[in-house]
């Protein structure tokens, strides 16, 4: 609890203070703060929240430290479902514009990250195998399709929806920086992050393994694809305003047990406070590094998870997630 309670405080510290770092916009100061900082610490503190709890929970129903949405293929459907509504309808716009949490690329996003889904319970079964192991080795072979059909639609786009496309795949804030990006988030992502920590524990189930699950009264099957589709929503809600921001939900999940425990009831928290804030820190610096331009904060949550995952490949000794 302790360690929670510092990690709120230096949550606190971040959210309130990033929008006053940057350069001085002289006259449009105010302008500048109220209508594009604040709203873009705001739309990085759900985002990085969301992701870090989804990949919380996507390795505790799979027992594997490395499980995450994009290892499991659905963030790539995410991507594949935005990036085709770009690629067929790049001017496509909010179908009611009192209620961008309905945007068409909203929606394109939902239907890649539950196709996704779909499709690798469907190679499973066919397969015949059920274990954690085949469902996300099916997951990366959808995965790496689904980037490659990413790639083949950039191909084929032209320079302009090109560069859209290639800029938008990196991840990035600068177009969830208004309150139109906040509130399309809120209305997915709160609901999900409430039903996710309700069953805290059945994750912590999850985690000993589907018999001691079961034997506990938890309908294994049901309850997984329940969790899956519900994380799946959040984070593809998460995709279709910021990209796809990689790596945020496997470092978190790691670092938040080590701070404040493997317990999901006081974990999912932790790691949604861990997520905003990292992903608030990555994106001041994004947005300051070389003013006027700007760093894809995709790229620094690369460089940050790329020798994380290699750390955890090469001396993490158990595969379970707990």
């Amino acid at each position: 609890m302790r360690a929670f309670l510092f990690l709120t405080v230096c949550f606190l510290f971040v959210l309130l203070g990033a929008p006053f770092l940057g350069p001085d916009a002289g006259e449009s100061q105010n302008w500048v703060f109220w209508q594009l900082r604040v709203p873009r610490v705001l739309c990085a503190f759900l985002a990085g929240g969301t992701l870090a709890v989804c990949g919380a929970v996507f390795q505790a129903l799979f027992r594997n430290p490395l499980a995450t949405p994009f290892t499991l293929g659905t963030a790539s459907g995410a991507a594949l479902g935005a990036t085709l509504l770009l690629f067929l309808a790049p001017s496509a716009a909010p179908f009611f514009p009192n209620f961008p949490a309905l945007s068409p690329l909203v929606l394109a996003a939902f239907a890649g990250a539950l196709g996704s889904l779909a499709l690798i319970f469907a190679i499973v079964r066919a397969a015949r195998q059920t274990s954690t192991s085949d469902i996300l080795l099916a997951g990366v072979a959808v995965s790496f399709l689904y980037s490659s059909l990413i790639m083949l639609l950039q191909y084929l786009s032209d320079p302009t929806q090109t560069v859209r496309m290639l800029r938008w795949t990196m991840g990035g804030l600068d177009r969830g920086g208004t309150y139109s990006a906040v509130l399309t988030l809120l209305p997915w992502v709160l609901p999900a992050m409430g039903i996710l920590l309700v069953h805290h524990r059945e994750l912590d189930l999850f985690c000993m393994g589907d018999e001691i699950a079961q034997s506990r009264g938890v309908p294994v099957r049901k309850m997984r694809r329940t969790l899956l589709v519900t994380a799946s929503l959040a984070l593809a809600a998460v995709v279709s305003v910021c990209g796809p921001i990689g790596f945020l939900g496997l470092m978190v999940p790691h670092m938040m047990r080590n701070l404040a425990g493997a317990r999901h009831r006081i974990l999912l928290p932790s790691a949604f406070l861990g997520g905003a804030l990292l992903l608030i820190l990555c994106d001041t610096f994004a947005r300051i590094a070389i003013f006027p331009d700007e760093i894809p904060v995709g790229i620094l949550t690369a460089l940050l998870g790329g020798p994380f995952f290699l750390t955890l490949l090469l001396f993490r000794r158990s595969p379970s997630a707990g």
